[in-house]
C-alpha cells in the first residue's frame, strides 16, 4: 500500500494547454435534426400492400375485369332487346370457339358480350351501394359513438333493424319500389348502413376516451373537429375492411335478386339474370351456366382479397 502511494507521488503531472483543444461552431439547424428514419404512412401502406404477390395477382385480375366490364360493352353494343342473330339458326348454341370465344345462346347472341355487359351492371350496383352505405354509416357511426344521447336512440333502432334479415328487407323493398336500377340500390342501402354505423360506433367509443381526446374536450374543442381530426384517421383500416366486405356482398345480393327476377328491369343485362336464364341448360349446354358463374367468382373473390390485404396494410400496427 505504501509502495502504491509512493509510485503515485513519483508520477509527473501532465500539463493541459489551451492549444490541445479545437473550437467547434454551433450549428443550430443540425441540432434540430431528428436522428430517426423518416416515416411516411402512405409509403408504408404501399410497401406493405405490394409486398404480397397474391395481392398483386388479384389486383391485376380485378383491374382487367373492371376495365373489360366498362370498355367492352361500349364497342359490342350488346342489348337484351337486340334481334341480331335471332333469325339465324346456325348462330344458336355454338360452343366456345375461335369465332365465339364464350359460345352463343338460344338467340344466337354472343355470351362473351353478354357476360361483360352483365358484369358492368353488377359492379356498378355494388360500387354505388358500397359508397352510399360506407359514407352514411361512417358519418352516423362517428356521431353515434361520440354522443351518449344519440347512443340511447340509435341502439334501439339498431336492435329493431338487426333482428330482421337484411335479404328479407331488400326483397320487400324491391317489390315495394318496383324494378329499376336505382330502385334496387335504394332497396339495398336503406338499412344496410346500420351495420357499418354500429361497427364505427364501437371503434369511436374506444378512441373517444383516450387521454388526448379527453384533453381536447376539456379545452373546448368541438365534437365534429375531434371526430374528424383525432378519431377517424385511426379508423382507416376499419373503414377499408367494411368496404371490402360490403362490395362483394352487394354484388352477390344483386345476382341473387336477379336470379329471382326481382330488382332490375327486364331490359337490363345482369349476371344474376344470365345465371337464372341459363340454369335450364346446365346439362345440355353447361358453358351457358358455368361461364357466368366463373365471371361472378372472378369479380367478387379478387375484390375481397384485395380489400382485406388493403385493410391490413392501412393498419399502422402492421408497419414495422
Amino acid at each position: 500500500m505504501a509502495e502504491t502511494k509512493e509510485n503515485a507521488q513519483a508520477q509527473p503531472e501532465v500539463e493541459i494547454l489551451d492549444s490541445d483543444f479545437a473550437p467547434v461552431s454551433l450549428d443550430e439547424l443540425a441540432s434540430e435534426v431528428i436522428d430517426t428514419p423518416k416515416y411516411s404512412y402512405w409509403k408504408q401502406v404501399a410497401k406493405k400492400f405490394f409486398s404480397n404477390k397474391i395481392t398483386i395477382l388479384m389486383l391485376v385480375i380485378m383491374t382487367v375485369i373492371i376495365l373489360m366490364s366498362f370498355i367492352q360493352p361500349m364497342f359490342s353494343g350488346y342489348s337484351l332487346t337486340s334481334t341480331k342473330g335471332i333469325n339465324d339458326f346456325s348462330a344458336r348454341f355454338n360452343w366456345p370457339s375461335a369465332k365465339y370465344w364464350f359460345g352463343t345462346d338460344k338467340d344466337g347472341k354472343s355470351l362473351f358480350d353478354a357476360i361483360w355487359a352483365g358484369g358492368r351492371t353488377s359492379i356498378s350496383i355494388g360500387v354505388i351501394s358500397t359508397v352510399i352505405t360506407t359514407v352514411i354509416g361512417t358519418i352516423v357511426g362517428a356521431f353515434w359513438g361520440a354522443s351518449q344521447k344519440m347512443d340511447r336512440i340509435m341502439l334501439e333502432v339498431y336492435n329493431v333493424i338487426s333482428n330482421v334479415p337484411t335479404l328479407l328487407i331488400i326483397i320487400v323493398m324491391s317489390y315495394t319500389l318496383g324494378s329499376g336500377f336505382w330502385n334496387l340500390i335504394v332497396a339495398m342501402t336503406c338499412t344496410s348502413w346500420i351495420g357499418t354505423a354500429y361497427s364505427i360506433r364501437v371503434q369511436v367509443m374506444i378512441q373517444r376516451d383516450r387521454e388526448y381526446n379527453i384533453a381536447s374536450r376539456t379545452l373546448g374543442t368541438p365534437t365534429p373537429k375531434i371526430i374528424t381530426r383525432n378519431i377517424l384517421p385511426y379508423l382507416t383500416s376499419i373503414i377499408v375492411t367494411q368496404v371490402s366486405l360490403s362490395l362483394p356482398s352487394f354484388i352477390s345480393y344483386e345476382v341473387f335478386l336477379s336470379f329471382l327476377g326481382v330488382g332490375l328491369g327486364q331490359n337490363v343485362p345482369s349476371l344474376g339474370r344470365m345465371i337464372q336464364d341459363y340454369s335450364q341448360y346446365m346439362a345440355s349446354y353447361p358453358y351457358l351456366f358455368w361461364l357466368p358463374v366463373a365471371a361472378l367468382a372472378l369479380i367478387t373473390i379478387p375484390m375481397y382479397i384485395v380489400g382485406q390485404n388493403l385493410a391490413d396494410a392501412t393498419d399502422p400496427r402492421t408497419h414495422m
